[in-house]
């Protein structure tokens, strides 16, 4: 790979806000945001792509985890990708970054996984109460990447070939003075801040992902914040139609694309109080939704089944575990998480597709499925 291969993540923040439009970005997720997923949802509009959370620490030390945690493409396409890692020592993470530079766009930290092992060795969202670590640890890890010869000059290395970007993806606090007060740190100077761009997942770590995401909370930060640091938003990002805030770059999202699958669909609640606006939100995060409906930043309501085929064909350049794929499928021929409940095949359908015990048998259920919804 060329480093004419890589664009910056702040040059694809600045196209997106050219356009008008929220920057779209894939999630990272615990076994899913494999190499061929990735290629899917960025052939469907996703600007960046986030890989599954890697430990540092293992991946540093072991050749094995480097081969398995992370998949890269030689002969394209391979999308403006964002690694992500969880660390909890600076020299771990700076390390780690200066392993994957060459082959990414940047490097995350994950400070908002709330998986009780996580928090346990003081990974994920137990390091928003270590506030001056994470500091500490994007400003080694960007000083690591500049004496490898990598351009972490922020906006002064947007056009750069070798411009790599740092960020960290947070929850918030109960008490949301916490949560201003760790973005203020890890932020830095006024003049010269610590990282690219900020996401926020703006539930607390304690919150389940079944309640509603706090958007007063992320009105807050962004307004804060948001001239500062571009800023996504993690969480509650189903549909483009139907995101539990507004703000004046929906108003050029492309038109929802409703796929026709002849399941039964529910439509949305149109009787609901006023949306919060939030003009300085750079930008939208799915993670479950675009699980079960790769082509959501394409405008579609529902998966279709031209993502199914998309999909497989990446799959078959990008091989995946079987069983791995087959739950790919599953989530994306069942209903999805907007109002629109269609599927592609049945509940007793998804049921047999789950019996197929080898690739070709797979191909072939699907080949025969969709040629039934072609009839």
């Amino acid at each position: 790979m060329m480093d004419s291969d890589f664009v910056h993540p702040l040059k694809v923040f600045d196209l997106a806000k050219s356009q008008r439009r929220f920057l779209y970005a894939s999630a990272p997720m615990v076994r899913y945001s494999k190499l061929a997923f990735r290629q899917t949802v960025y052939e469907y509009g996703t600007d960046l792509c986030w890989t599954p959370m890697i430990l540092a620490k293992e991946f540093n030390r072991n050749q094995f985890a480097r081969d398995s945690d992370f998949t890269i493409s030689t002969s394209g396409p391979q999308p403006p990708t964002i690694v992500q890692f969880g660390a909890n020592v600076p020299l771990e993470l700076a390390r780690a970054s200066s392993l994957v530079a060459p082959f990414a766009s940047g490097v995350d930290l994950n400070c908002g996984c709330p998986q009780s092992w996580a928090c346990a060795e003081t990974l994920g969202a137990a390091l928003m109460e270590r506030r001056e670590l994470v500091r500490d640890m994007v400003i080694e890890t960007r000083e690591r990447l500049r004496q490898d010869g990598w351009g972490v000059g922020k906006e002064k290395d947007i056009n750069s070939p070798k411009g790599r970007s740092v960020s960290i993806k947070i929850r918030v606090h109960k008490d949301l003075r916490k949560t201003m007060d760790f973005i203020t740190t890890v932020l830095g100077p006024e003049q010269d801040r610590h990282i690219d761009f900020l996401t926020i997942h703006p539930r607390m770590r304690s919150t389940p992902s079944s309640t509603p995401i706090n958007v007063e909370a992320l009105q807050i930060l962004t307004d804060t914040f948001g001239d500062r640091v571009p800023i996504l938003v993690s969480g509650d990002v189903f549909t483009l139609s139907a995101l539990p805030f507004t703000s004046p770059l929906l108003a050029s999202t492309s038109p929802t694309i409703s796929s026709s699958s002849g399941g039964h669909t529910t439509t949305a609640d149109t009787k609901k109080k006023p949306l919060v606006e939030i003009p300085k939100l750079a930008g939208l995060m799915s993670a479950r939704a675009i699980l079960a409906n790769p082509a959501l930043f394409a405008g579609y309501e529902t998966c279709p089944w031209e993502a199914v085929e998309t999909f497989m064909n990446k799959v078959a350049r990008a091989p995946l575990p079987f069983k791995l794929t087959l739950h790919h499928l599953s989530e994306m021929c069942a209903p999805g998480m907007g109002p629109n409940k269609s599927t592609l095949i049945t509940k007793a359908e998804r049921a047999a597709m789950l019996n197929c015990a080898n690739m070709v048998d797979l191909v072939d259920f699907l080949d025969e499925k969709r040629e039934i919804k072609r009839s």
